[in-house]
């Protein structure tokens, strides 16, 4: 195996891509201004249909701040298309396996069809990062700072780090926005809630743990698989050399390499697109509690099922509550308490849990169904299925204090309390795949030449380009699986990293130092402006007396 060689200035033997040279068609513009202002309008529509069906009408001022709320939501996704996306086509631009631009529409195009097909774990992972006060009074003043704060950090660290080409990760600047509201806010409240209003860093180490290991992951594997297909296939001298001028590589080879692009496209979208989803449905449930508090599209068969299994784990809370019986009301400020401290143990906690288990049953059985729920109480319904379902997870999260039948129960009623309010609308699902697919056809050459030329000491070969894109998609996917969020870039940036080294291309440091700078430096720095543009909103909501 080659040793790891570095240089302190870019190779001369990369010239750059003449293609980057092409200018847009004037009709590709057009197109792409009509998919803009079309998706934006569909969004709106579907607004106002959803609202109207539920029985809820928006005054023009809640309806123009909820449009500009989503609007910066979308930009962070458009902004994320164009700075993580660009990584994907890299490596079909510069083994000349693909057109530039066509390269980043047809990524576009799988990107889109990744978001639609995703489930939503990823969405509300990133929301369970947010502090428990901000879940259940979204709606409020500071409630909107918080995610105005979060979701333009997360956008002004990107456009920042894009500008001067550098491939940093949309999902790590997301995620580190998030933690810096929060801990603004445990340190706002720190006088009236003894700082446990803030980070639920449980959950935030898990997250912490895959931004961690994932681009570790890829560079080790990345550099293990190249190895391995230099010893298999080594009779295939075709698929470790560089591309010959403009020429595009042989049959199969190209469409082993399109196959790849097309794979972490796809993924991204399934994982990437849903980091903006979670908050979107925060802002909609904000703006339009009646319409987007509750799935109201469940059926009716579905509240039999779903009045079983709560009398089912009702039975299993009230075993462990001993002799403390307390109201509804008594309940929520328990549970929420159990929440911030994210300690769910006691007679006390099984005793809320058993509460207002059976008031959310009784209420959900007399409506008939969720989407019957009055205006007047979706709100409320809502954040009781929100403590029900977040606390008893985190009771059962040591599993050896129940019977396997208990548990069984358990995760019945959690899963009807998820589908219950845990959804993404489908025009949603729409129009983030728009977003990011958009985002994906702009901007995307200073990160590409930044992947295809400043990494490796010489030109990518096609079992590089193959390598680094295997590794990524696999491990996005598995990312999927499991429900936690990753970042594209750093999966395939060190994915060709780790393809240079075990090809014995060596690496350039002046850009790996500048990419493991920019992973150091952008979590405390999304955080510090989170932090800093939630403490200016709030001072400046008091200030002017609003709310």
């Amino acid at each position: 195996m080659a040793t790891l060689a570095m240089d302190q200035a870019p190779s001369a033997e990369l010239p750059r891509s003449p293609r980057f040279t092409d200018k847009t068609h004037p009709i590709a513009k057009l197109l792409f201004v009509a998919i803009l202002v079309g998706g934006l309008a569909f969004a709106g529509w579907s607004i106002v249909v959803d609202t109207r069906e539920a029985g809820e009408q928006l005054a023009l001022g809640v309806f123009a701040f909820l449009g500009l709320a989503l609007v910066i939501a979308l930009g962070f996704e458009f902004v994320n298309g164009f700075h993580d996306t660009a990584n994907a086509v890299a490596t079909v631009i510069y083994t000349n396996s693909m057109p530039a631009q066509l390269a980043v529409i047809w990524s576009g195009f799988f990107n889109f069809l990744g978001v639609m097909t995703s489930s939503g774990a990823v969405a509300y992972a990133i929301v369970t990062l947010l502090p428990v006060d901000l879940i259940l009074n979204v709606g409020s003043v500071g409630g909107f700072a918080m995610i105005f704060a979060l979701l333009l950090a997360a956008v002004l660290w990107n456009l920042a780090t894009w500008y001067v080409g550098l491939p940093n990760s949309s999902s790590h600047a997301l995620i580190g926005s998030v933690l810096g509201v929060g801990f603004a806010n445990q340190l706002i409240l720190s006088g009236s809630r003894g700082g446990t209003a803030g980070v639920d860093w449980s959950q935030a180490t898990k997250v912490f743990s895959a931004l961690f290991w994932s681009p570790l992951m890829g560079f080790a594997c990345a550099l293990l698989l190249i190895v391995v297909m230099r010893v298999a296939l080594s009779k295939r001298k075709t698929l470790f050399r560089a591309p010959e001028g403009d020429a595009p590589p042989p049959h199969g080879i190209r469409a082993l390499l399109i196959g790849t692009c097309t794979a972490v496209s796809f993924f991204h979208g399934s994982n990437d697109g849903q980091k903006g989803m979670g908050l979107i449905m925060l802002i909609l449930i904000g703006c339009a509690p009646t319409a987007y508090a509750l799935n109201r599209t469940l059926p009716t068969s579905a509240t039999a099922a779903f009045v079983q299994t709560s009398h089912a784990a009702t039975a299993v809370f009230d075993a462990r509550s001993g002799s403390a019986t307390l109201t509804p009301a008594q309940a929520r400020t328990t549970l929420t308490d159990a929440l911030q401290h994210r300690k769910a143990e006691g007679t006390k906690v099984y005793a809320a849990l058993e509460a207002l288990s059976q008031s959310l049953t009784e209420q959900v059985a007399s409506y008939g169904s969720l989407s019957k729920v009055p205006a007047r109480a979706s709100s409320n319904i809502r954040n009781d299925m929100y403590l029900v379902l977040d606390t008893s997870k985190l009771a059962t999260k040591k599993p050896e204090g129940f019977k396997p039948e208990e548990l069984k129960a358990l995760k019945a009623y959690q899963d009807g309390l998820e589908s219950g309010t845990r959804f993404i609308p489908l025009w949603v699902k729409i129009v983030v795949a728009l977003a990011l697919g958009l985002g994906t056809m702009i901007g995307w050459k200073r990160i590409v030449v930044t992947v295809g030329e400043k990494i490796g000491k010489q030109h990518m070969t096609y079992g590089m380009g193959a390598a680094a894109e295997i590794v990524a998609a696999a491990t996005i996917m598995g990312a999927d699986h499991l429900g936690v969020p990753v970042s594209t870039t750093h999966i395939l940036s060190s994915g060709v990293a780790g393809a240079s080294v075990g090809s014995g291309a060596g690496l350039q440091a002046r850009t790996i130092r500048n990419m493991a700078l920019a992973w150091l430096m952008t979590l405390p720095a999304a955080m510090l402006l989170s932090g800093g543009l939630y403490w200016l909103m709030l001072t400046g909501i008091r200030l002017f007396g609003i709310h």
